[in-house]
């Protein structure tokens, strides 16, 4: 990692305690020369302080912070993507796949970075192209999954998939999702899609409730390139990012979804392995 003189920070609004957290985060940077760039969130925790619009908190800086659980370090993730910036994600929240560092370890963490010492590894991405009546209309980046779903009082739904022009199967579900290794733990493992190792080379096509049992999880080489085709009313189902952005859907509208050519690079505890996370969060082996 290059040396370290401006360091950006994302936070989860609404956390109690994180009114004590940030400040002494910001001053233990001052203390070593370090520049601290906020977020509109983290802001809201220092007196006085304007807060930048998160996609440009990481201009300039070497490492970034995030303060939150899984949903923040997704928006970060976003707010990065094309840059080659560390996010050192630090869990505040619950589950936390993503954010495996604890409060208890940040400055540990942090004098590690500092030195070079820190842990980073390459989480791949997903790019996904809302195409309408031929028109890419909007273009979105994700670090867990692309999702079509219906809406809340929509009935099923009808959804075309292809695997590089080659047709799958028209799905009759609650929705279909499209999933990165890293996204193999959320919404995919939930609807029953397989739990797929961080640097395997793949995407799956997870079905949500499907009408035919039959319909299976599918995982995909990550060259191919997945178009889904919604034969919804229009409005009656909605495109998903992270669960977190997204749009509602017309009738033919198709999403072309690809590997990106962005990555995330996460900072990840020295002694703590993708197994050892999985037996953590998911209480595995324990009796």
């Amino acid at each position: 990692m290059p040396d370290i003189r401006v360091v950006g920070i994302m936070a989860k609004p609404g956390i109690p305690h994180a009114s004590s957290i940030v400040p002494k985060l910001v001053e233990w940077l001052k203390q070593r020369g370090v520049e601290a760039r906020l977020d509109e969130s983290s802001s809201i925790y220092m007196d006085g302080t304007d807060g930048l619009p998160r996609d440009k908190v990481p201009d300039g800086a070497q490492l970034v912070i995030v303060l939150g659980g899984d949903g923040t370090l997704l928006a970060a993730a976003r707010a990065v993507a094309g840059r080659e910036i560390p996010l050192l994600p630090v869990n505040l929240g619950g589950l936390g796949f993503l954010t495996a560092i604890t409060l208890d370890q940040l400055y540990a963490e942090l004098e590690g970075a500092f030195h070079g010492e820190q842990r980073v590894v390459p989480r791949s991405m997903l790019h996904g192209d809302l195409v309408r009546r031929g028109e890419v209309v909007k273009s979105y980046e994700a670090l867990n999954d692309v999702v079509i779903s219906k809406t809340q009082f929509a009935r099923m739904i009808d959804l075309d998939a292809y695997v590089d022009s080659q047709y799958v199967s028209t799905f009759k579900a609650d929705g279909l999702i499209v999933a990165t290794p890293t996204g193999s733990t959320a919404y995919s493992l939930s609807a029953g899609g397989p739990i797929v190792f961080p640097a395997v080379r793949a995407l799956c096509i997870t079905p949500v409730c499907p009408h035919t049992l039959t319909n299976r999880p599918v995982l995909v080489p990550d060259t191919s390139v997945i178009e889904l085709i919604s034969h919804a009313a229009d409005h009656e189902a909605f495109l998903t990012v992270d669960g977190q952005v997204g749009e509602p859907l017309l009738d033919d509208d198709h999403v072309v979804c690809r590997t990106s050519e962005h990555r995330v690079l996460l900072v990840r505890p020295p002694k703590m392995f993708f197994f050892d996370v999985l037996r953590q969060k998911l209480k595995w082996g324990e009796r």
